[in-house]
C-alpha cells in the first residue's frame, strides 16, 4: 500500500497544473488550428446542418403525415442555402491558406469537411427526394445515393493520392457535383431522367476529366454565381412572384455547366492530341 502524505499531495498539485500549462504553450503546431482550419470547421457545420433540415422539415413531416408533405419549400431551400454556405466556407479556407498559412491538419481537415457537406448532405438529399417524390421509387433512390456518396469518398481519397498539374482538378470538384445534384432534384423532373443525370454527375466526379481550380477571376465569378443562387433560392422559398421559374432556370443553368464543361475539356484534350501528333509528324517529315 503507498501512503500519501497530505502536505505532499498538496505541493504537488499546483506542480501538475503547471506542467499542464506548459504542455499547452508547447503544442505542437500539428495540433493548432490556423484560420483557414475554423473556415473549413464552418464547412463541416454547414453540411451537418444541411442533413438535420432535409430530416426536420423534409423527412419528418412526411413520415408523420401532418400537412407540410414533399419537398417542404423552407425547409428544402434552407438545406442548400447550407450546402452553397459550405462551398463558400471551401473556396475561402483555401485562399486563406494560400495566403496564410494552414496547419499541417489543414489537407485532412478540408477532406473530412468535404465528405460532410458534398458527400453526405446531397447523398441524403437524394435519399430524401426517394422517399418523399410521388413518382419516386425509395430503394433506387438509396442506391443512387450510396452511388452519389462513393464517388465523392473516390473523389476525395483520388485527390489525396495523385498529384496533379498546378490550376486543374481530375474529376469533377465535389462542391460543383453537390450542388449539380441538388439541382437536378430540384428541377423535378421524371424519375427515370432525374436519376440518370444523378448518375451522370457521380460518373463526372470519378472520371479523368480536368477541370479548372477556382483562382483569380474565376473564383470571383463562382462566388458570385453561389450568392445569385442563395437569392434563387430564397425567391422561391417564400414563393415571390416567378420565385419557382428563377429557380428551376438556375438549377437548369447548374445543370448545363456540369454538362458543357466536360465536353469543353475533352474537345481541348482532343485537340491537343493532334497538335502533338501533328508537331511529331513535322519533326520526323522535315
Amino acid at each position: 500500500m503507498t501512503v500519501v502524505d497530505p502536505n505532499t499531495q498538496a505541493d504537488w498539485v499546483p506542480e501538475a497544473d503547471e506542467a499542464s500549462d506548459n504542455d499547452a504553450e508547447d503544442m505542437p503546431l500539428s495540433m493548432r488550428l490556423s484560420i483557414a482550419d475554423t473556415l473549413t470547421l464552418g464547412n463541416a457545420t454547414c453540411g451537418f446542418m444541411a442533413v438535420y433540415f432535409t430530416t426536420t422539415g423534409i423527412l419528418i413531416p412526411h413520415l408523420t403525415g401532418s400537412e407540410e408533405t414533399g419537398m417542404a419549400r423552407h425547409s428544402a431551400a434552407t438545406a442548400v442555402i447550407l450546402m452553397l454556405m459550405a462551398a463558400i466556407f471551401d473556396l475561402f479556407d483555401g485562399l486563406v491558406a494560400r495566403k496564410l498559412r494552414s496547419s499541417p491538419m489543414g489537407a485532412e481537415l478540408d477532406n473530412l469537411s468535404d465528405l460532410i457537406s458534398f458527400g453526405l448532405a446531397p447523398a441524403y438529399f437524394v435519399l430524401v427526394y426517394g422517399m418523399v417524390a410521388d413518382d419516386a421509387h425509395q430503394r433506387v433512390s438509396a442506391l443512387a445515393a450510396i452511388v452519389v456518396l462513393l464517388a465523392v469518398v473516390l473523389r476525395l481519397a483520388r485527390f489525396s493520392c495523385v498529384t496533379l498539374k498546378d490550376g486543374v482538378f481530375q474529376g469533377m470538384p465535389s462542391p460543383f457535383g453537390a450542388l449539380t445534384v441538388v439541382s437536378i432534384v430540384l428541377l423535378e423532373l421524371p424519375f427515370v431522367p432525374t436519376l440518370l443525370a444523378i448518375i451522370g454527375v457521380a460518373w463526372l466526379m470519378v472520371s479523368r476529366v480536368e477541370y479548372p481550380k477556382p483562382r483569380g477571376i474565376l473564383a470571383v465569378a463562382m462566388l458570385s454565381w453561389i450568392v445569385g443562387a442563395m437569392g434563387l433560392l430564397a425567391a422561391w422559398a417564400f414563393d415571390a412572384p416567378g420565385g419557382q421559374l428563377l429557380l428551376q432556370t438556375g438549377c437548369a443553368l447548374q445543370v448545363v455547366l456540369g454538362a458543357v464543361i466536360p465536353l469543353f475539356a475533352t474537345a481541348r484534350r482532343v485537340n491537343t492530341f493532334r497538335d502533338n501528333r501533328r508537331e511529331a509528324r513535322a519533326a520526323q517529315h522535315p
